[in-house]
């Protein structure tokens, strides 16, 4: 048997794009924007920059986020991110030892780590709703367990493990007659889904405007309720304001377009594909899908499309350490859609993924190796009580353990 070829490369006009979750292409005309605010600071200074943009800055951004997210204007705030927003948020929520946080397995790393400090801080209890057997949040126990001892309530919209979509209004409608502090992250919602803030009941929703709006980076926003804040969170640069508003101009009009849902399409190719197990819990995906293969590591699976000339993600489980299907330390790829992508991405992205394995299987079989995908070390699983281990490690400066309270 002959020795494998190389994979062919492509050039990036060819590019398909199936990482918008992670990162959005930049419209051609909210890059320009961004270009060109970044040259006139570059030239005469943020101070005249933000004299140039004035009212773009003052008012006509903070109106599109309003439209966006249902709220008044003035509710809303520009951020570096949503990570940022949590963190302040947080920092103003008062909290004793006798008070409990929920999260949940969808929690991201970045409000982990603010939730795992605001814990050691105030010594109160972090707690982490359960999901049911099919994979959605279990409502029914945070009905059953919800008092006023919880203080603090952090769900994510959309999944940035697997896409999965919680409900966050129902959440929103639960938690109403209480006390708790209710923080949504929209991060991965925002720009694919509808986001009604005031619907969701929550006290703070954040997003960042790098993925679905397909902004610039460092640049995030938050609606935030009356009263909520106790210092606001960093500011964005000018130029990156600017190309967000572009981005939000770009992302409305674009919505009022007929578009296919390609999501269906994709999952059916990772689902056809022999070897590759999809990750897919709760009864409703939206945007992104991951899998992996039992096999093909996901570092080589990921590199093997971009040769082709096909931008996925590759996922590690410290970036979700709580989530059930990512715990177990596998690392596994992320496919997300959106408008800017066709049908011939998701075709162009299933003849790849086949040459990849194809080429992989190849290479063994020359090789005479026979391949073993081993896992990358993670933690111990959530501790049952103080103590104990942790998922992963956070901050240097933080205390010496990090535990959480399973959910019975």
């Amino acid at each position: 048997m002959n020795a494998p070829t190389n994979a062919p490369t492509y050039d990036t006009e060819r590019t398909a794009h199936l990482d918008t979750a992670g990162t959005g292409r930049m419209p051609d005309g909210v890059r320009a924007v961004l270009a060109a605010c970044t040259a006139r600071d570059d030239r005469f200074g943020s101070r005249a920059l933000k004299e140039h943009l004035g009212a773009v800055l003052d008012t006509e951004v903070h109106d599109r986020l309003g439209g966006l997210l249902g709220v008044p204007a003035g509710d809303t705030v520009l951020t570096t991110g949503a990570a940022a927003a949590f963190d302040a948020f947080v920092c103003a929520t008062e909290l004793g030892p006798g008070d409990r946080i929920w999260t949940t397995p969808h929690e991201g790393v970045d409000h982990l780590t603010t939730l795992y400090a605001l814990r050691d801080r105030t010594r109160c209890r972090l707690e982490v709703v359960p999901l049911r057997a099919d994979g959605d949040l279990d409502l029914d126990w945070m009905r059953d367990h919800i008092d006023e001892d919880v203080a603090l309530v952090s769900v994510v919209h959309v999944s940035s493990a697997c896409g999965t979509v919680n409900p966050v209004e129902r959440v929103g409608r639960l938690l109403a007659p209480h006390r708790a502090r209710y923080a949504v992250d929209a991060s991965h919602s925002v720009g694919q889904l509808p986001v009604d803030a005031a619907r969701t009941g929550a006290h703070l929703v954040t997003a960042d405007g790098w993925r679905f709006l397909r902004g610039p980076d460092a640049v995030g926003f938050a609606y935030a309720a009356p009263g909520v804040w106790g210092g606001r969170p960093p500011a964005p640069a000018p130029a990156a304001v600017a190309a967000l508003n572009a981005a939000l101009a770009h992302h409305a009009a674009a919505s009022r377009l007929p578009r296919e849902d390609l999501l269906p399409r994709l999952r059916a190719v990772v689902e056809r594909t022999p070897g590759i197990e999809l990750l897919a819990p709760g009864r409703e995906q939206a945007g992104m899908l991951a899998f992996r293969h039992g096999e093909v590591p996901a570092a080589l699976i990921r590199r093997g499309l971009a040769r082709r000339g096909v931008v996925l993600r590759k996922s590690v489980a410290q970036e979700n350490p709580l989530h059930p299907a990512v715990r177990d330390g596998d690392t596994a790829v992320r496919a997300s859609v959106h408008h800017d992508n066709g049908a011939q991405d998701i075709d162009r992205f299933e003849q790849a993924l086949r040459e990849v394995l194809r080429e992989e299987r190849e290479r063994r079989e020359y090789t005479g190796a026979a391949f073993t995908a081993a896992p990358a070390a993670v933690g111990a699983a959530v501790a049952d009580g103080p103590g104990g281990p942790s998922p992963y490690r956070a901050k240097p400066a933080g205390r010496r353990h990090l535990t959480l309270h399973r959910a019975t």
